[in-house]
């Protein structure tokens, strides 16, 4: 698989899993804590933490093939706890 493939496929991964954390955060936890309906949160938390985890490990396979710094894989990974942070991590480093 070549670079811009991949460059791709992480930017999928990188969009949704941001997408799902905001969804967790402003949609499943208020259905969950205001109206008392657990449902979506497993739902949508399991896809979350399937996607989180490929961001990692996306995010790593990047830093071996492009050569980055520890500091960028770092701030990267980072990124994916903040609810807005893949998108940062996309434009700043893809």
């Amino acid at each position: 698989m070549d670079k811009e493939k991949i460059v791709r496929l992480f930017k999928i991964i990188s969009t949704l899993e941001a997408i799902s954390f905001l969804v967790l955060l402003l949609i499943a936890m208020p259905l969950k804590y205001i109206w008392e309906m657990p449902e979506m949160v497993r739902l949508v938390g399991m896809a979350h933490g399937v996607l989180f985890v490929l961001y990692v490990f996306g995010a790593y396979y990047l830093y071996e093939i492009f050569n980055w710094k520890l500091k960028q894989l770092f701030i990267v990974v980072i990124c994916s706890v903040l609810p807005l942070g893949p998108f940062y991590a996309e434009r700043k480093y893809l």
